[in-house]
């Protein structure tokens, strides 16, 4: 009986859709108006980035018009290379994009209502959804596969028939609600209409002009230390969203290298790699308008103002050194920063890294390596992280050294797409060459290693300390140190910062070949450990040692030598007086003291000894800070939790952290078997944290305390299930796209110039 009175709602369901359709299709729909917001607020949730399903990107109109293909960016069982097909780079036309094979999703027929409908894979995969809804509670049937790695159909609009009858729960959103009646019935008229785009160029505001033409002037400096200046800024800007500082937050560009001056539209050159040949012999920087959705899991930005213009000049153009000549592109030693760049001060190089080092460290997140757990890693789940700072008075014999060792520091991108592990090795012996080399440079100066060895942000600058937490295949990085002290930490040097740059963002190719992309990973092993002797040098001696192989576990050096960390200087004491024998924590207590200001906002949930507030809902989420181990089993990596208040627009959000033990990192696969779940820690952060939530949670502020209780006792898959099935918002329950808007407006809200849409890619079916 119930069977047959569900049937029949849907079937009148549909027909009222249908008569709706038929009733409102006369009247004009605007794509920009209209059609774009349900787009970003429903579809650009998935369809974004490098990691959007079938290539389909739907936060621009470009994306929406060149398609979707069958060929996946990331493949890591890939031999050879092979062409990129970023949007608005590597082709800007939809017949171009047809010969690239993206296949259409909207009509491109003869043009009827008819033909709009029965030739949109957007309007059939609606129409599927429609008819083969899911269950609206519990969990997703088993044959809705989740996983990032899960094999992609892609259909094109001949094999949607067989599609169709072997996935009948795959309509679209995909593992998800679907759109209201109004929503669909929007789309599917504007399809009818044609599906026109009314979209038109950005115009800039005479403000944006001006600033956009002052920056390009500056970029395009004609003598040879400015034009060297120029190409290193471009080598580590291009990966970022730009914004001038004043102007509307939503407004972000692109430098790019463009065959056209300013003034004219953007050519822009479709190089792989930053550091490639131009392929012209006189080319132009240039700011591009990002027309595109801003999502949050490419989305980092660098303020350009004029205080940054008047840094730019105070740390390039007015230093007393001279460029006699500027590099070529030759790719051995374009990839290779500290030949390219040998004429410009090292110390200006490493300030203007640290200027804005969170920015940096999220470009090795956000990049191109935004997605894949066998590229991450080679992380930690939360470390911290210092930085050296930079010595003018060492100027000229550091940026000497580094010259000298530049073939030491070369990295795997010299050697394009043929890399392999041979290469590999050799790179192995470069890098205990530079260690060497650089131990015996540092004992040379006879500094005592003490905090005034480290960058304090030049006594206000929050870049000073920053805290990077790992998600299984993503991360995030903020500023200050956040949860509770980790199992490592890095203190990293300009040679580092410099190479994690080269490694994984300018140098990395995504549509390379696996062995360039399991060589990366590699090379990335060299550079945590040396980030992590730095930090030892300043323990005692007598317990580096133990402290090293507290992160190293599990490993026989005797046969698996190759992943034996080199050798750490253990000659030189600390310049350091410790109170206590819990070294870590005490030298960061000391580090955050000693760069006041600089060292960020304290952590008052997750760290015993902070003066904390007394309020009610704080002392909770403290408690539930302290969880660990198998009170916190039932929680993935990334939860959004809203505590429930009599004022909904003003609930208070957390981001819950799930930090999971591994007994080394030193190892590409086989993660499951370095596991120590009952060690795990929760870091509970105010606000949002990460780009990608596996799971929203709702609790009333009166109930918090039996939530905590409930969550520490659901250890098992059935208790998990229960408290999943009282305060988790899962993939079937119908309310779950309020809590999206909820939580993206209220990040809006929060961090206008930061923020962007969330990605419910790794949303779990818990």
């Amino acid at each position: 009986m119930n069977n047959n009175l569900e049937v029949k709602a849907r079937l009148i369901g549909i027909l009222l859709l249908s008569y709706c359709t038929v009733t409102l299709a006369a009247e004009p729909i605007s794509y920009s108006k209209d059609v774009k917001p349900i787009l970003d607020s429903r579809c650009v949730s998935c369809h974004s980035c490098y990691d959007s399903p079938c290539q389909l990107k739907l936060n621009s109109v470009e994306g929406l018009t060149r398609g979707a293909s069958k060929n996946p960016v990331y493949d890591h069982q890939r031999i050879k290379a092979v062409e990129p097909s970023r949007l608005f780079i590597d082709e800007t036309s939809t017949e171009g994009w047809r010969k690239k094979e993206f296949f259409p999703v909207l009509n491109e027929q003869t043009q009827s209502p008819e033909n709009a409908i029965n030739n949109s894979l957007i309007a059939k995969l609606l129409s599927l959804k429609r008819e083969h809804p899911l269950p609206d509670q519990g969990k997703l049937p088993d044959a809705i596969g989740l996983t990032v790695e899960r094999s992609l159909q892609c259909p094109t609009l001949d094999e949607f028939t067989k599609h169709k009858k072997d996935h009948p729960l795959w309509g679209m959103p995909y593992g998800l609600p679907a759109l209201s009646d109004t929503q669909e019935t929007m789309l599917l008229n504007w399809l009818k209409q044609g599906g026109q785009t009314d979209v038109m160029q950005p115009s800039l505001s005479p403000l944006a002009a001006a600033e956009l033409k002052k920056w390009e002037q500056f970029l395009n400096g004609s003598s040879l230390k400015q034009q060297l200046s120029s190409r290193y800024l471009y080598e580590h800007l291009y990966i970022g969203d730009l914004h001038f500082k004043g102007q509307p937050h939503t407004d972000f560009y692109k430098l790019v290298r463009s065959s056209t001056p300013s003034g004219q539209p953007v050519q822009e050159l479709k190089s792989v790699r930053p550091f490639d040949g131009p392929g012209l012999a006189k080319f132009y920087y240039r700011l591009r308008p990002i027309t595109s959705t801003i999502v949050d899991k490419d989305h980092f930005v660098y303020e350009l103002s004029d205080s940054k213009m008047q840094r730019f000049e105070q740390l390039f153009l007015k230093p007393e050194f001279t460029v006699t000549r500027l590099p070529g592109y030759e790719l051995q030693a374009a990839a290779n920063p500290f030949k390219t760049f040998s004429q410009l001060p090292a110390a200006s190089r490493y300030q203007f890294l640290l200027d804005d080092a969170q920015y940096f460290f999220s470009g090795f997140i956000k990049g191109p390596v935004c997605r894949g757990q066998a590229s991450l890693n080679v992380i930690r789940d939360q470390f911290w992280v210092a930085f050296l700072k930079p010595q003018i008075e060492l100027n000229q014999p550091y940026t000497r050294f580094l010259a000298d060792n530049s073939p030491y520091l070369q990295m795997p991108a010299s050697d394009g797409e043929t890399i392999g592990f041979l290469e590999w090795r050799e790179y192995n012996q470069w890098q205990r060459n530079y260690l060497k080399h650089k131990e015996d440079f540092n004992n040379n100066l006879q500094q005592p290693v003490n905090l005034n060895l480290l960058w304090d942000g030049e006594g206000s600058n929050e870049n000073a300390l920053l805290t990077v937490f790992r998600h299984f295949d993503s991360a995030t990085v903020v500023k200050g140190l956040v949860g509770k002290p980790p199992l490592t930490a890095w203190v990293v040097d300009y040679p580092l910062f410099e190479r994690i740059h080269y490694l994984l963002a300018a140098g990395f190719n995504v549509s390379g070949s696996v062995g360039h992309q399991i060589t990366t990973r590699l090379y990335m092993d060299f550079l945590r450990m040396e980030a992590e002797n730095n930090f030892l040098k300043f323990m005692p001696i007598n317990q580096r040692k133990n402290l090293h192989d507290s992160w190293y576990q599990g490993i026989d050096l005797k046969i698996f030598n190759f992943f034996e960390t080199p050798t750490f200087n253990t000659d030189t004491e600390p310049a350091i007086r410790y109170q206590s024998s819990n070294y870590k924590q005490e030298f960061f207590q000391s580090l955050e003291q000693h760069l006041g200001s600089a060292s960020g906002k304290p952590d008052l949930i997750n760290r015993a000894g902070i003066k904390s507030s007394p309020q009610q809902l704080d002392v909770l989420m403290r408690s539930l800070a302290d969880l660990k181990g198998e009170e916190i089993a039932a929680l993935p990596e990334v939860s959004f939790l809203r505590i429930k208040t009599a004022h909904p627009e003003k609930d208070p959000v957390y981001t819950l952290i799930r930090n999971q033990k591994l007994l080394n990192v030193s190892f590409i696969f086989g993660e499951n078997l370095r596991r120590e779940p009952e060690k795990d820690t929760l870091t509970v952060v105010p606000g949002f944290l990460g780009s990608y939530p596996n799971i929203f949670l709702a609790v009333q502020q009166q109930q918090l305390a039996g939530f905590i209780d409930q969550l520490k006792h659901s250890s098992n898959s059935a208790d998990a299930d229960l408290f999943y099935s009282v305060y988790g918002i899962r993939r079937t329950n119908p309310e779950i796209w309020q809590y999206y808007d909820f939580f993206n407006k209220l990040y809006r809200d929060q961090q206008p110039e930061n923020s962007g849409l969330f990605d419910m890619n790794r949303y779990e079916n818990l």
